[in-house]
């Protein structure tokens, strides 16, 4: 699957098919995100039934701690 993630083209493996999909994928599954996609913010409970289409927009920002 092809998605502009962050603002940059990826290329993803066939079996990602959902939104927490791609979440775990990236190892920010167990971190306070927020998604966008196409220009749609979801909530948490959406992740996991939100499926992808080839060429969605999603922008993934999580939160950094520091001082």
């Amino acid at each position: 699957m092809k998605l502009l993630l962050n603002g940059e083209r990826v290329v993803l493996p066939d079996d990602i098919v959902t939104v927490s999909d791609v979440l775990k994928h990236y190892e920010v599954h167990n971190k306070v995100v927020v998604v966008e996609l196409n220009g749609k913010i979801l909530t948490k409970v959406e992740h996991q039934s939100t499926r992808l289409s080839d060429k969605d927009k999603i922008e993934i920002v999580h939160f950094v701690g520091g001082g």
